[in-house]
């Protein structure tokens, strides 16, 4: 179906919203608003103000729920900005957390990987044959050759000083505590995947927990909410598509909220707390969780009759008594 809905001026935006019964107390500000952010990207934090209906398929007879165009009885627009700006900070949050994992693992994965091999990152011989050789459903390539590619384009982009200069002194190839410096979330995460089981065990351990498996899924899940962060994507309740494994039951306390509740499982609060239990490894004295949970506890009042919290997010019952 052809796209056929008109451009509006952003009064134009404002009066649809205010038809579809968006109570708006400072018309200046909202206009400002929709200027500076934006109709689009403000309409996800509206968007679960909006008013739900059963609807039926003619066909099927199925019955699903819906939402129309219409907004519960005392939405604000000034609801949506709020949201928004919690949204906004804890993105901020969640990257400050993120920079010093990501750096963390650049150390642990160089520091094992180097001690095999100097340039142990260039061939897979320091690697996990069958993980390394595993053949992609998407890429059609072997993990080693994705990881490859994605090396390469990272190392083309790299403007830093330190490349040039072991470049221009010691040849095309960087020593692994060199070139872990221009990797990103998504490397470090891939490498960590294809590395020796023995050699996950000790990364995992180190933070730990027991299972390879499941720090391996941790670090992956933590890559996509890095990416989510990095580009500004909406976080607060989104539905996870890459959902982290946890161990078994009574190997790690706090983890036993989450075990076997997959609306948990299936929103960002659980990679927060993953990223907690990992920041207080690689910085025992942060108080990044602190700050963050303040936050959390500063989750925006409604006006609207559809009462939000930071339980959409997925925070299970009595977490403040694991979370500082």
């Amino acid at each position: 179906m052809a796209y056929n809905r008109p451009w509006k001026s952003f009064a134009d935006q404002l009066e649809l919203l205010k038809s579809r019964g968006m109570s708006v107390t400072d018309e200046a500000a909202a206009l400002s608003y929709l200027e500076r952010i934006g109709y689009y990207r403000l309409s996800a934090y509206w968007y679960p103000f909006r008013v739900f209906k059963v609807a039926q398929d003619p066909a099927t007879r199925a019955l699903s729920t819906v939402r129309t165009d219409r907004f519960e009885a005392d939405t604000q627009f000034v609801g949506a900005v709020e949201l928004y700006l919690f949204d906004k900070k804890l993105r901020l949050q969640v990257m400050d957390a993120l920079e010093r994992i990501e750096i963390a693992l650049r150390v642990d994965i160089a520091y094992l990987l180097g001690a095999h091999d100097t340039f142990a990152y260039l061939t897979a011989n320091s690697l996990h044959p069958s993980f390394a050789n595993k053949i992609g459903k998407r890429t059609k390539k072997s993990a080693f050759d994705t990881w490859q590619e994605k090396y390469s384009s990272l190392l083309a982009r790299s403007k830093e000083d330190f490349v040039k200069h072991y470049r221009a002194n010691h040849g095309p190839d960087l020593p692994i505590w060199v070139a872990v410096e221009v990797w990103d979330f998504g490397a470090v995460s891939q490498l960590l995947a294809m590395m020796k089981v023995a050699d996950q065990q000790r990364i995992a351990a180190k933070y730990g927990v027991s299972d390879w498996k499941v720090f391996q899924s941790w670090v992956r899940s933590l890559s996509y909410l890095r990416n989510l962060a990095a580009h500004h994507s909406r976080l607060w309740n989104r539905n996870v598509t890459d959902q982290p494994s946890l161990p078994r039951q009574g190997e790690i306390a706090w983890c036993d909220d989450f075990i076997g509740k997959a609306d948990l499982i299936a929103k960002p609060f659980l990679l927060l707390a993953i990223a907690r239990h990992l920041v207080k490894v690689v910085c025992p004295h942060s108080e990044w969780h602190v700050r963050l949970k303040k936050h959390l506890e500063a989750f925006p009042q409604q006006h609207s009759r559809r009462k939000l919290s930071i339980a959409d997010m997925g925070v299970p019952a009595g977490w403040e008594s694991w979370w500082i």
